[in-house]
């Protein structure tokens, strides 16, 4: 029995937890970037990967500006999918 509660609030904790993820990245605005904006970037936390198609996508960064602040950044950038030959 003992065994059973302990798995049940295991779930219960980490699905909070999960939820939590979550939320606090729903909260941090996605920002379009344009060629004369200033960015403030110390140090860059994820980047999106940039798929194998001959065409120009969209990506992201998330990153911490020198205030400790999370930005996530959508850019545009070439795929990897083209070859020269």
């Amino acid at each position: 029995m003992k065994a059973l509660l302990v798995l049940v609030l295991g779930s219960v904790c980490s699905a909070a937890m999960a939820d939590n993820v979550a939320t606090n990245a729903e909260q941090i605005p996605v920002e379009q970037y344009s060629y004369s904006q200033h960015l403030d970037i110390a140090k860059v936390l994820s980047m999106s990967e940039v798929p194998n198609v001959c065409e120009v996508v969209p990506a992201r960064m998330t990153y911490e500006d020198s205030k400790g602040q999370k930005h996530i950044l959508e850019y545009r950038v070439m795929g990897n999918g083209c070859s020269n030959g």
